[in-house]
């Protein structure tokens, strides 16, 4: 079971992938309010983008969220490799994947 908010988009979505076989068994569940684990792990980048409204092309805008987004996750221990209290292991990993030195 998957728990979204009330977007149009979700229920053709979900049917897309269950036509494509990739979640048969799976069902929608659609909440109004914001209590449903997808939207409280965007309230992160919600709070940081608030202030940086000031973006000068889409292109930045997606590559600045998008990193906004792994740094959230590493920090929350998601990236399978990297365990959320190894300092060293995240400063490897951000070396490797953003190519800059951390």
């Amino acid at each position: 079971m998957i728990s979204v908010d009330k977007h149009a988009s979700y229920p053709a979505a979900l049917k897309a992938l269950q036509l494509e076989n990739q979640l048969q068994q799976t069902q929608l569940r659609q909440v109004k309010y914001l209590n449903n684990i997808i939207e409280a792990d965007h309230r992160f980048v919600k709070r940081k983008v608030r202030f940086k409204q000031w973006f000068q092309s889409f292109n930045t805008a997606r590559y600045t969220v998008a990193g906004y987004e792994a740094m959230n996750m590493l920090l929350k221990g998601q990236v399978n490799s990297v365990a959320a209290n190894d300092a060293k292991a995240q400063k490897v990993f951000i070396e490797n994947v953003f190519g800059i030195a951390a």
